[in-house]
């Protein structure tokens, strides 16, 4: 098999509803893949061409729900995890409490219920490989990442190492840890084009397109890594 192919791999892909989800699910099915994906209401997986794609609502905060999604799939090659929340409040406000335990659910325990899930099904099978998304705020805090999405990101960069070991040898498990991308959840928000050395944001493509990679064959030895996709904004 080419290395940069998806022939006949099964990718399932959450929080496709949204820009870099979305763009994971297209990029992936143009290089041949099948999709399954999910968002907390079904995702319409514009410009996805193809057969055999499917779509259903799945709130990755419950554990049962994940379970039962993942059985429904059958079996699967991969798992690209794109659900998060990113609220830019300061926790100051009123209310932060409340809004912090959710943003943990999503963008903490939404991750560990599909890995604990689909990891024994990938070591079952002896193949398997898993991306999920991390952030420049869990590597400095972030551009604007308000004290809640920067620690939930950094919780992310660890569990990728810990995860990891358990994967191996024949599984894999690796994230990317993105700048600011120009996608719905960061409209609104001022983000000065002269503080990039890139001179702009990142699109949802160009971060989409390395949590494919991560998923292929091409990307058979890569494991407990966190890429960064910055434009040059921070090396680790």
């Amino acid at each position: 098999m080419h290395p940069f192919t998806l022939e006949a791999r099964h990718i399932a892909i959450t929080g496709a509803g949204g820009g870099i989800g979305s763009e994971a699910a297209r990029i992936a099915s143009a290089l041949g893949a099948r999709i399954s994906a999910t968002d907390l209401h079904a995702p319409a997986l514009d410009g996805v061409t193809g057969r055999g794609h499917q779509t259903a609502a799945l709130d990755v905060t419950d554990q049962a729900a994940v379970e039962a999604w993942l059985d429904s799939l059958g079996e699967f090659d991969a798992l690209i995890d794109c659900a998060a929340i990113c609220p830019f409040t300061d926790w100051e406000n009123q209310g932060w409490n409340q809004e912090a335990e959710q943003l943990f659910r999503v963008n903490l325990v939404g991750p560990l219920n599909l890995v604990r899930a689909a990891m024994p099904r990938m070591k079952a099978r002896k193949k398997g490989r898993i991306a999920l998304v991390g952030s420049i705020a869990g590597r400095i805090g972030g551009v604007r990442a308000s004290a809640h999405y920067a620690m939930s990101k950094g919780g992310i960069h660890a569990f990728v190492h810990w995860a990891s070991r358990r994967m191996a040898p024949h599984c894999t498990i690796n994230a990317v840890a993105p700048g600011p991308v120009d996608t719905p959840m960061t409209q609104g928000e001022e983000f000065d084009p002269d503080n990039f050395p890139m001179e702009r944001m990142a699109a949802a493509a160009e971060i989409a397109g390395p949590l494919v990679f991560l998923v292929s064959p091409a990307a058979s030895y890569i494991n407990g890594a966190v890429l960064d996709i910055n434009g040059a904004m921070h090396f680790s």
